[in-house]
């Protein structure tokens, strides 16, 4: 009898054990209720983000945020991960906007709110709300930049077009704003296009259907990477001659390309000045742009960005229907966004919209 009174005791100990182990469990799965997923750490504009992520949401509990480090693959096991603990609201912004479709069908199903981070997750209708930035103002700044700067009533201005990559719908939204505003400067002769003859094709379409864009994104695409619109600009510069040159007008969609194009037309002797585009406002190009290396930024306030991201998702679990200002067609629906706006930013207010405003501070830079 001793005997098995004792095997009862040890069998509900151990039916003790396991069912607070399952409890504690319980409570850990539900204290992250958002989970947060960016594409890389390897691009100095997500540890941005994730600055600001950070600060946001700093003494909050019910917060994971992981990377993906450009691998669709590793992003679908991280919006996995945070599903085995019971998130509620996912963010992510895709590294592959189509490809990001299934993780998005995952979260969905079971229950989670989707929320697409600056990029759109494309061809799915699991994606519930979009909190961008303007994309097609961005490359409409960009392109302005490029505008204002031309010798007044001067035709036959170089212009080299380079693109994000395919694979990001935004960059096939920034094509199309900065498209909208050179075209017809392409079409009069005051610009000509140098490195895409796909570019060349379209040249007397303003209104240019996606197909027309991948077309010439096909052709001038940096994929994002520092390396490859290196080695695009230095194959551009050599197939082109010395009439080619002189003073160069150049899209490059943003700052870490923007930087590695314009050191590789800085160094071909028969280029007399350029002026070069980016966007994201990075601490090195903040520099390249106070020491007259690149021409410009495109501004976008990952503070402002990060805060409507975290204020939709709390919304949210709240039971409130989020703020909304516009919506975007990702191909499966049309996905209500909140928008947020840009500036341009050159030597003249760098240091007003970067230092003054607090978002840098002046001891990050030299010769401000």
């Amino acid at each position: 009898m001793k005997k098995i009174s004792k095997i009862i005791v040890a069998a509900s100990a151990l039916l003790l054990v396991a069912s607070m182990a399952f409890a504690g469990g319980a409570q850990q799965k539900s204290k992250v209720q958002i989970g947060v997923v960016l594409p890389t750490k390897d691009e100095p504009r997500w540890i941005q983000d994730e600055t600001q992520f950070l600060k946001v949401l700093q003494g909050q509990a019910g917060v994971e945020l992981l990377f993906s480090q450009g691998d669709s693959g590793k992003e679908k096991q991280n919006v996995e991960a945070l599903l085995t603990k019971g998130i509620k609201v996912l963010i992510i912004c895709p590294h592959d906007g189509t490809a990001a479709a299934a993780a998005a069908e995952a979260a969905k199903k079971e229950g989670v709110t989707v929320i697409s981070y600056d990029r759109l997750i494309t061809d799915t209708t699991a994606v519930d709300y979009y909190v961008t930035f303007d994309s097609v103002s961005v490359g409409k700044a960009q392109a302005q930049y490029l505008v204002n700067n031309l010798e007044a009533g001067k035709k036959g201005n170089p212009l080299y077009l380079y693109a994000g990559a395919a694979s990001d719908n935004n960059a096939f939204l920034f094509f199309q704003g900065a498209w909208e505003v050179l075209q017809p400067k392409i079409a009069d002769g005051t610009f000509v296009i140098k490195n895409s003859s796909e570019a060349i094709a379209l040249q007397s379409k303003k209104n240019l259907e996606r197909t027309e864009m991948a077309k010439i994104i096909g052709q001038v695409t940096t994929n994002w990477e520092f390396n490859e619109a290196k080695k695009k600009a230095a194959d551009n510069l050599t197939s082109t001659t010395a009439a080619d040159k002189g003073k160069v007008y150049i899209l490059a969609p943003n700052d870490g390309t923007a930087r590695a194009i314009a050191d590789e037309f800085a160094k071909d002797k028969d280029v007399s000045k350029f002026f070069v585009t980016g966007q994201d406002a990075e601490k090195a190009s903040v520099q390249y742009i106070i020491d007259g290396k690149q021409s410009m930024t495109v501004f976008k306030d990952t503070r402002t960005l990060v805060k409507d991201a975290v204020k939709m998702a709390t919304d949210i679990l709240a039971g409130k229907t989020p703020v909304t200002t516009g919506s975007y067609n990702n191909g499966k629906k049309d996905v209500a966004a909140k928008q947020t706006e840009v500036v341009t930013v050159d030597q003249k207010n760098v240091k007003a919209a970067l230092v003054d405003s607090g978002y840098y501070a002046a001891s990050d830079f030299t010769g401000l």
